[in-house]
């Protein structure tokens, strides 16, 4: 593979990066952005006067790693924005990963907190905590563990350069 001389990855791979990045930032928006429009409904229910104080809480802690979470992906098309045509790709395309991985990670926290809210307001508090831990336990992972361990169980190689890459 050919790489500049800074060692970075070549331009065709680092726009191919940042398109995969997109494809799967569209589909984490879109989950994200109806989480949030729904919390943002939650206050507005006839049973929001109802909730505990510990429930009111772990509403006001959901709502804000909800748009936490929207902050986290969307972050990197603003990075973009402010610095695509300064010829900062690779910067780009690192910090849109890393955002990425912390968006998915409250992603995960968050949700999990929506589960033990809507669980503790209709099973109790024990299924509360035990729905939260295995959500929690799940969605970290199927989004971060197993990620690792197939790639360390896999025998198989790597993705064969392309071929603008070989020369």
């Amino acid at each position: 593979m050919t790489k500049p001389s800074s060692g970075q990855p070549s331009p065709a791979t680092l726009t191919r990066n940042w398109n995969e990045l997109l494809q799967e930032l569209r589909v984490t928006q879109t989950g994200v952005q109806i989480l949030t429009g729904f919390l943002l409904t939650v206050p507005f229910s006839s049973r929001f006067d109802d909730l505990t104080k510990t429930q009111t809480w772990v509403y006001a802690a959901v709502l804000i790693g909800a748009v936490l979470t929207t902050a986290l992906v969307v972050a990197p098309v603003a990075i973009h924005r402010a610095l695509f045509r300064r010829r900062r790709r690779y910067l780009i395309v690192e910090e849109g990963d890393r955002l990425a991985r912390a968006g998915l990670f409250a992603l995960a926290v968050t949700v999990s907190g929506v589960l033990f809210l809507c669980l503790d307001l209709t099973l109790g508090r024990t299924a509360a905590y035990v729905g939260f831990s295995a959500s929690a336990v799940v969605l970290v992972g199927l989004w971060f563990v197993a990620p690792v361990w197939l790639d360390r169980r896999s025998g198989s190689a790597h993705n064969a350069l392309d071929d603008e890459e070989q020369s």
